[in-house]
């Protein structure tokens, strides 16, 4: 089998179990592992990484330990735009075989030495806080943190609360001096599957933590044969490294097995609960509550006025009175005359509809466990081809608006879909991505990678966005209520809040806070090294925002046809848009407050990424109060007699 059709063998399989009810299923690709007692579990390393720099290295950059032949895993296109470089460790970890403590490169007597060079690289990586992250049986490394909760004194000395961290700090410094983790301590927990007795008992791997110890050599007696013992942790000193001269040490671990009763379905849960679920429960109902209750108030308000306005109007006709029409009936010649640069505005709008598709269905299929954390990079990997494959949809959409507007140079209309907010977007990658080749850093994206990035963009996306323009636009256009007049009427002066600007502050806050706090948990998983993976609430926040977006956009465009301004194309798509301007600005807020980022390049990279995220935003909530509009608009024209 091709590994394609194999995957889409495994989500047919997974569907027909869906279909089917099954009480509990396994993540597509990832099957359990059965170990029998003393066979080998391979120990692996994923990358470096910190919260202070946000640039991942890989394990080898640093002079740790190296296995006589280092092979390196095939990875998939989500894992190279994260920077994980799985790669085998010298490690020997057997299952449920105890392991004192043992020496980790193979010369007991002979210890390690760090070149001035090597240590000074080290005291600077400890210096920058990078945390190590290893693997064993696909399951991360966490270190575990316990400390007493504000609870009462009595409760205190029963209760500790358990916290995980990803990975294992590298080292630490006490005053100007840098320590380095050199005895690590892995415990396992295994889970033992139900055999019938004559059979060998079979193992799982449920969790993965360690304990990373500091020992100095002298304070660590290696014998012959690779055996060590490790002193009293009252009597020990910990393994310093001198940046300025060479340094002596040895790498050494400890492995300690524990029975557990966690089921493998659920080994990930440990990792997943490390933030706190309460807050977004609450987070979530104050949204829908707030959101619903303003919907129903807007709805109101709007269909009441709307009644009389409609009916007002109606009845003029029916009286044939000579009263002065006002407000939006006026400017029923002119509110589908085609605005100025329609082939941008189309083209932007297909980009949006291509990122409405995208986002919808990666929210959905991860909200049903298709992409969680234990399939490593699968959710980038599923949004970079999603995104290209929703192009038809996109060039479909833009294709028909601009036929709408009058448009007809097709083919230049459909190159600038394809072409515009992909070539914006992979220019600042490129840009921040060659800083990161600069540094050396495993986040960089390889040149096979990025050529492989372009041909899918003009070999699957291009074609597609021109098959979806060709549709739309051979497509009726969008059929408009009322004719457009030949001379466009004058445009009275608008009153200081209907400017552009205020329309976008005031449209803004209500998507903004709809969202808010789901935002502070994204930039933790991004910035901050976290899993994220409550995509059940996130789907509902992308409802929410869907719904908010769309009335605050309909009420604007309301209050700007009734001021006479019939200049609505523009406008709706700027201001609906307005929430990213509070993404913007909560990101610096976020940058400030929670990030202790120092360094010029680090910061590049986080408003690079951040600027694309809010472009991104932008594209997305201007389409959806674009279309918003739009069905608004054609709706309460086709409502009004007009002679």
């Amino acid at each position: 089998f091709s590994p394609s059709l194999q995957e889409g063998l495994r989500y047919l399989l997974l569907l027909l179990g869906l279909l089917h009810g099954t009480d509990s299923f396994y993540v597509p690709g990832v099957a359990p592992m059965n170990f029998h007692r003393n066979d080998p579990v391979e120990i692996k390393a994923v990358k470096l990484t910190s919260s202070r720099t946000q640039l991942p290295y890989e394990y080898y950059s640093l002079p740790f330990c190296q296995p006589s032949k280092i092979t390196y895993k095939a990875e998939n296109l989500g894992e190279v735009l994260r920077g994980d470089r799985i790669v085998n460790t010298p490690f020997q970890v057997s299952m449920n075989v105890e392991k004192k403590c043992e020496v980790l490169c193979n010369f007991p007597n002979k210890p390690v030495t760090l070149t001035v060079e090597q240590s000074k690289l080290m005291a600077e990586r400890i210096r920058e806080d990078y945390y190590v992250h290893l693997i064993a049986d696909n399951l991360p490394v966490a270190t575990r943190l316990e400390f007493y909760s504000n609870r009462e004194e009595e409760e205190k000395k029963k209760e500790k609360d358990v916290q995980f961290e990803h990975g294992y700090r590298l080292g630490f410094m006490d005053g100007n001096k840098f320590y380095l983790h050199n005895h690590l301590s892995f415990i396992l927990y295994y889970h033992r599957e139900d055999v019938e007795e004559s059979q060998e008992p079979t193992y799982r791997v449920v969790r993965f933590e360690v304990v990373p110890q500091s020992i100095k050599l002298e304070d660590l007696k290696a014998d012959e044969k690779s055996m060590c013992t490790l002193p009293e942790a009252t009597s020990s000193a910990p393994q310093e490294i001198d940046p300025s001269r060479e340094n002596q040490l040895l790498f050494t671990y400890s492995v300690h097995w524990e029975e557990s009763d966690i089921k493998w379905a659920s080994r990930w849960d440990t990792y997943l609960t490390m933030s706190d679920v309460q807050i977004h429960w609450f987070s979530i109902i104050n949204s829908v509550v707030v959101v619903f209750f303003l919907s129903g108030i807007l709805s109101m308000i709007i269909i009441r006025t709307l009644r009389k306005d409609i009916a007002n109007y109606n009845k003029e006709d029916d009286i044939e009175d000579t009263m002065e029409e006002s407000g939006w009936k006026l400017v029923h010649g002119d509110v589908f005359r085609p605005p100025q640069y329609p082939m941008i505005l189309s083209s932007l709008l297909g980009s949006g509809i291509q990122l409405f598709c995208m986002i919808l269905i990666v929210i959905f299929v991860a909200m049903l466990g298709m992409l969680s954390p234990s399939s490593r990079g699968a959710l980038m990997t599923t949004a970079c081809f999603l995104f290209m494959f929703m192009g038809v949809f996109g060039g479909f959409f833009a294709g028909r608006l601009y036929r709408t507007l009058k448009g007809h140079r097709w083919k230049k209309g459909a190159f600038c879909t394809a072409t515009l907010y992909p070539g914006v977007v992979f220019g600042i990658c490129f840009v921040l991505n060659c800083f990161i080749w600069g540094k050396h850093s495993s986040g960089a994206v390889p040149f096979p990678t990025m050529l492989a990035l372009l041909c899918m963009w003009f070999g699957i996306s291009l074609p597609l966005v021109y098959l979806g323009y060709y549709f739309g636009f051979r497509k009726q256009p969008y059929d408009n209520p009322v004719r457009t007049n030949q001379i466009p009427r004058q445009i009275p002066e608008q009153r200081w809040y209907m400017n552009k600007f205020v329309g976008i502050l005031m449209a803004g806050i209500l998507p903004f806070g709809a969202m808010f706090i789901e935002l502070f948990f994204i930039f933790s998983a991004i910035w901050e090294n976290q899993f994220y993976y409550l995509f059940g609430f996130l789907f509902l926040v992308f409802i929410i925002l869907v719904v908010s977006c769309s009335q605050i956009s309909i009420v604007m465009v309301y209050f700007q046809l009734c001021a006479e301004d019939y200049r609505w194309w523009w406008r709706t798509f700027l201001v609906s848009g307005g929430s990213a301007f509070y993404v913007l600005i909560y990101a610096v807020f976020y940058f400030v407050n929670k990030l202790d980022i120092v360094e010029f390049i680090p910061s590049l990279l986080y408003f690079g990424y951040t600027a694309l995220m809010v472009l991104s935003f932008w594209l997305l909530t201007g389409t959806i109060g674009f279309y918003a509009a739009y069905m608004f608009v054609r709706k309460i024209y086709a409502a009004v007699k007009i002679d």
